[in-house]
């Protein structure tokens, strides 16, 4: 509900302070006073614009704020909106503030963060339904109607579930899409990463390979130098025709060991003298042997120089070593085998596609009866509100039809339609307001008075289902008489048991159904004229009630009749009570 609204330098507002009641709100006074002069302030405030004329004469700026006070079914809807739009929820209570400059850009708050106008508007539908001329009203946004619809008829439910199954629909869609985009490379590719996994494979590397080759090749290329340089070694250790190192370590054997004889405490230099020269005869044998194992192959150089060729062609394109080479071959095998595999992912996905679209028919269909039926029982009962409302001549349908659509869903009777989240339904409010007149669009009806009363017998055949808090009517009793204005205001009592609502008029009959009554009139403040909202007491109340019937010279009869249609007024409302609860 709207707790309070402030209005500072607004058209003839000087400055307003209006702490509203839960309930019906109900705001009265003469012609020209400004009595939609505060319904205008309310749509400016979730509009987040005015026009410079709507701003004070002789004023800068004009500021509209409005406190709300969020009920139980509206606050879930509301806080999820904030969140969503990265705005803080402050429990069950809504700031909107605006101020709107002459000269640069308005100022637009909610909770004390700035927000853009689109975002504010978003907002205001939320909160506000404005009958008057409003843009607010969700009647008229066939767009609503189906959210009307499924809440009357209870099946949000029954429509979440299949919002959740069209979401995963959507999901394979877009998998779906990936593969087939992807198509057209894959054989390329596929070609292409069998050629290097055969390239890789066909080398049949080795870890540590090129180190060992790059080793032979050194000694290939060197086999001359490496027999002089064992030639010269191996004489020098063991050779025949010059004393060798063997010869000389075999002499200081013989002397060694006679010395042990005389002092044995020699002998274990003997015997580590003894192992040196077993040891330099082991190494004269190994390196005659691997001087015989030298050969001059300029074959087998030409081998290994080629294989390190191609080693060296491999780590160009594959990596710096044989393991990063073998790591690619492993990603590349990886690869290839996720290519093989995509065709029968595709047929996979195809398979739940067709799977889920079956169930979503299904689902839909379910809905689609379930919304019908609800369409009829919604007419019915507002048909009967409007012939309460004296509109007995009014028809009233709900449309609830589908588009047959090549790439919808399957309905069980062999259909294919279009879908969204929602389903396959297209749902819109239709009127006749005269006998014999083909249905319209609710939209197109051309008479204020006769939408008001249209929207008021709506809006209470779906009291129960409509989370909007506050409704506001304006103009509601053009055209209505005496004892229509009394089933209006019983109406609209009725309806403030479920929602806040304000209504501006001019009937005394719906008046006297207010839970707080206003009156708005102007005073003259120096050379200005002003517009004030008062709160009515009881007595100031009846008297207001009696100008209503009688105008301002009322007298003494018109005061008890107004005193009469106070009570009946809350007898029925006290009796109704009773009944609600």
């Amino acid at each position: 509900m709207l707790f309070q609204l402030r209005v500072r330098d607004f058209g003839i507002i000087e400055n307003l302070d209006w702490e509203l009641a839960p309930g019906l709100n109900v705001v009265t006074g003469e012609t020209g006073a400004g009595k939609s002069l505060l319904i205008e302030a309310i749509e400016s405030l979730l509009e987040g614009k005015v026009t410079d004329d709507a701003i004070r004469h002789g004023c800068d700026k004009s500021v509209i704020e409005g406190i709300f006070s969020l009920p139980e079914k509206s606050l879930s809807r509301v806080k999820t909106f904030l969140e969503e739009n990265g705005l803080q929820a402050d429990d069950d209570c809504l700031v909107v503030r605006c101020e709107f400059s002459r000269q640069g850009r308005s100022v637009l708050r909610v909770n004390g963060q700035a927000v853009n106008r689109k975002l504010l508007q978003e907002l205001g539908r939320l909160l506000v339904d404005v009958h008057g001329q409003s843009q607010h009203l969700s009647l008229l946004d066939k767009r609503c109607h189906l959210d009307f619809l499924d809440a009357y008829g209870h099946t949000l439910g029954l429509r979440q579930e299949f919002a959740a199954r069209a979401a995963e629909l959507s999901r394979v869609e877009q998998e779906l899409k990936s593969l087939v985009e992807a198509e057209r490379d894959r054989t390329r590719r596929e070609e292409f990463l069998r050629f290097q996994i055969d390239e890789i494979r066909r080398a049949n590397l080795r870890v540590g390979e090129d180190i060992e080759l790059e080793q032979e090749k050194e000694v290939l290329a060197q086999t001359e130098r490496l027999k002089e340089l064992c030639h010269q070694a191996y004489q020098a250790l063991s050779g025949e025709s010059t004393v060798s190192a063997v010869d000389r370590l075999n002499e200081a054997a013989t002397a060694l060991r006679r010395l042990a004889e005389l002092d044995s405490r020699l002998a274990e230099q003997l015997e580590i003298l003894t192992q040196s020269i077993y040891a330099a005869e082991d190494v004269a044998q190994g390196l005659r042997a691997y001087s015989q194992r030298l050969e001059d192959n300029p074959q087998r150089l030409e081998e290994v120089e080629a294989r390190l060729e191609l080693i060296r062609n491999l780590k160009r394109k594959y990596g710096g070593s044989i393991e990063e080479i073998l790591g690619y071959l492993a990603r590349a095998e990886a690869e290839l085998n996720g290519l093989e595999v995509s065709e029968e992912r595709r047929a996979e996905l195809e398979q739940k596609r067709t799977e889920l679209k079956r169930g979503l028919g299904e689902i839909a269909s379910r809905l689609s009866s379930a919304r019908i039926a609800t369409a009829r029982k919604l007419a019915s009962a507002v048909k009967k509100e409007l012939q309460e409302l004296n509109l007995e001549g009014v028809d009233f349908q709900v449309s609830v039809t589908q588009e047959v659509a090549e790439e919808g869903i399957p309905l069980p009777d062999g259909r294919v339609c279009a879908f969204n989240s929602n389903g396959v339904d297209s749902v819109e409010f239709l009127v006749s307001t005269n006998p014999g007149e083909p249905l319209k669009p609710l939209a197109r009806i051309a008479s204020t008075g006769e939408l008001s009363r249209f929207t008021l017998a709506l809006k209470s055949a779906l009291s129960k289902a409509d989370r909007t808090p506050l409704l506001i009517f304006d103009e509601i009793d053009i055209g209505v008489g005496g004892r229509s204005g009394e089933v209006v205001g019983r109406k609209l009592w009725t309806l403030a048991r479920e929602h806040q609502v304000i209504c501006v008029t001019h009937l005394p009959q719906v008046a006297a159904f207010a839970d707080a009554h206003y009156r708005v009139e102007k005073r003259e403040a120096g050379p200005r004229v002003i517009s004030r909202l008062e709160p009515l007491t009881a007595d100031a109340r009846l008297s207001e009630i009696a100008a209503m019937l009688a105008g301002p010279g009322y007298s003494e009869v018109s005061l008890a009749d107004a005193e009469l249609l106070v009570k009946r007024a809350s007898e029925w409302k006290q009796k109704e009570g009773v009944a609600s609860v």
